[in-house]
């Protein structure tokens, strides 16, 4: 059995915003090579590239050959296995973050469908995307930046392949992809919950009602994780002071700004930059 894989040295000091690529890689398994029942804390999509499997999920059993793709969500329990007369080869890619679940939506992926089959017209496209993040996989900052980049690459192919789909007003789905369009592109300006309602068209206790229906945050508390996560990002790549961050991601007061910073993340700015430089010192990326 052949198999390439990486995963990063993930710490909540090393995560990107709205997309983190946690680990991915490429198998030939031998036959009835198995993985599970288990559950993964993150998302994974698997493309088989030739041979046969079987992938269980609530109890639902699929046979998967060339071309089928299957996500893995978070917290499901799952199990996968090799067909013994003809393994199958797969690629895969870990992920979360922010934006995760609702890129995710906008594929033919569905709670019911968990296997979805790629066209070879996409599939050759699809596959050599999947093999891009596994050779610009790294932790540092060019590399994670890159790497993210291929995995909207996947996204992109994905969504393609489900040109029918569309946004589910009525359950408030599109409400919550306008405003948080909104939200990253203003989020540097002292924009507030009122603004957001505003632009989506809601009344802000409405808009409160989906955004915790939907991803179990309150308007308030995406935009304020938004603004955090995009500072993590400023302290650990632009060399700006603290200060300046703050006011970069929509803070007036720089005081008022380390102390949300820490209530999210745990830990001060100056703290978190310390936190930092001492896993780019001792740690790297490993490979198996």
């Amino acid at each position: 059995m052949k198999q390439y894989f990486k995963y990063s040295l993930y710490s909540p000091m090393l995560e990107n915003v709205g997309l983190n690529v946690y680990n991915c890689g490429y198998q030939q398994c031998s036959g009835g090579h198995s993985w599970g029942p288990a559950v993964r804390d993150h998302y994974l999509i698997h493309l088989v590239v030739s041979g046969k499997g079987a992938y269980t999920v609530d109890g639902q059993e699929y046979a998967l050959s060339k071309g089928s793709a299957f996500i893995i969500r978070p917290q499901s329990l799952v199990s996968y296995s090799a067909d013994e007369n003809d393994p199958w080869e797969y690629c895969w890619v870990g992920f979360n973050g922010a934006d995760a679940s609702r890129l995710v939506e906008l594929t033919a992926f569905e709670d019911d469908t968990p296997v979805i089959t790629i066209g070879d017209d996409s599939l050759s496209a699809l596959h050599e995307a999947f093999i891009s993040i596994y050779s610009s996989f790294g932790t540092a900052a060019e590399q994670e930046t890159l790497t993210v980049s291929k995995l909207f690459e996947v996204f992109s192919l994905l969504i393609k392949a489900a040109p029918n789909k569309k946004p589910d007003s009525s359950s408030g789905r599109l409400y919550i992809k306008n405003a948080v369009k909104f939200i990253q592109r203003n989020f540097s300006d002292s924009i507030d919950i009122s603004d957001i309602a505003g632009h989506v068209g809601l009344s802000r206790s409405h808009l409160y009602r989906i955004f915790v229906k939907h991803l179990s945050l309150s308007p308030n508390e995406y935009l304020t994780q938004y603004r955090i996560n995009q500072a993590c990002v400023l302290l650990r790549t632009s060399g700006l002071s603290v200060g300046e961050i703050a006011s970069s991601v929509g803070f007036d007061d720089q005081l008022y700004f380390s102390r949300v910073f820490k209530k999210v993340k745990g830990v001060p700015p100056s703290q978190y930059l310390k936190e930092i430089a001492d896993t780019k010192q001792h740690g790297d990326n490993s490979e198996l």
